[in-house]
């Protein structure tokens, strides 16, 4: 059984009542920004997409360019460093379309890793560097509009997507038209609330109420983001075969014993305590009406909670993959 399924116990280590998360990893500087294009609007002091404005929730900015490459190492360490578990994370496919790609990260290591691949990055920002491989190129456009590529790819890649998207039937069934028959598209996303197994994540607390939060607001703001564990049967219904349902556990911090687990605890820790404000900022202030300053207070609640090594919580993320039909 793989180590990181939903049925594996993580158990905590040992720490003293005191102890305290008080470091964590941080990612590299990134690479130069394409800066003269990037154009944004701005909000409560953070920086957002101009095309089709007010659809994405979270910042463009770099600081919240800098949680996504750590994120991305979150992603890589829960698949052994694997980009994609369908049959194309193995070997390189023709033609790739990696949706929502941010800072291009995914989209650069997959054609690095198969120089034969055409890959294609789409997002909503220029956030992308101009330095990357020549098989790699990166377009900004508005995935809700209709898909104008007119060659089919042979795997369409999606991660972290959920709050989105208004209609996640409609983006399926895009990805699904997008392909050539057997090519393969996979979603890798998290799973929203935050849990815990023994109890230590109380229902009343800051941490588990942000959880609560995320799936509160993005619902009001007519972009749901605890969609995930329908993904495999809004593939069913969009036509593809061979789905495959992987789930995987990020412990919010170091609170566990095995050291695996420990080192992706330090990352997640890092993603969401680097980005806590980007994260939350325009969700809270859009949805639930808050100031500014009242969700940064709660932020810094939250912040407290991370840093508790008795609190023994973890974000569910899961992997869907499949074909469609030849």
């Amino acid at each position: 059984m793989d180590r990181l399924e939903p049925e594996t116990i993580i158990h905590a280590d040992d720490f003293d009542d005191g102890d305290s998360l008080v470091s964590a990893p941080l990612t590299d500087s990134l690479v130069s920004l394409r800066s003269s294009i990037l154009q944004h609007q701005i909000e409560n002091g953070r920086t957002y997409h101009s095309m089709s404005a007010g659809k994405y929730a979270y910042p463009n900015d770099k600081s919240e360019n800098e949680r996504l490459e750590i994120q991305h190492n979150v992603w890589l360490l829960t698949l052994q460093g694997s980009l994609a578990l369908c049959p194309f994370g193995e070997k390189g496919a023709k033609r790739v379309l990696d949706l929502g790609t941010g800072t291009g990260c995914w989209a650069i290591e997959y054609a690095d890793a198969f120089p034969g691949s055409e890959v294609i990055g789409v997002d909503l920002s220029p956030t992308q560097p101009s330095l990357v491989p020549v098989n790699c190129s990166f377009e900004i456009d508005d995935l809700e509009k209709d898909w104008t590529w007119t060659k089919p790819f042979d795997f369409v890649f999606s991660r972290v997507m959920a709050g989105s998207f208004q209609d996640y039937d409609a983006y399926i069934s895009k990805a699904f038209n997008a392909l050539e028959p057997g090519g393969w598209f996979e979603m890798q996303d998290i799973v929203l609330p935050y849990k815990s197994d023994d109890g230590t994540l109380l229902p009343d607390s800051e941490l588990c109420r942000l959880g609560n939060y995320f799936c509160e607001t993005s619902s009001l703001l007519g972009r749901p983001i605890d969609v995930p564990l329908r993904y495999k049967t809004m593939m069913q219904k969009a036509g593809f075969v061979d789905i495959v349902e992987r789930h995987y556990k990020w412990p919010l911090s170091a609170w566990p014993k095995d050291p695996h687990y420990k080192e992706l605890g330090a990352w997640t820790f890092a993603n969401l305590d680097s980005g806590l404000e980007g994260l939350t900022l325009a969700l809270f202030t859009r949805a639930l009406k808050w100031s500014k300053e009242e969700t940064m207070v709660f932020c810094a609640e939250v912040r407290k909670q991370l840093r508790d090594l008795r609190v023994h919580a973890y974000l569910p993320v899961v992997v869907v993959y499949g074909r469609k039909p030849e």
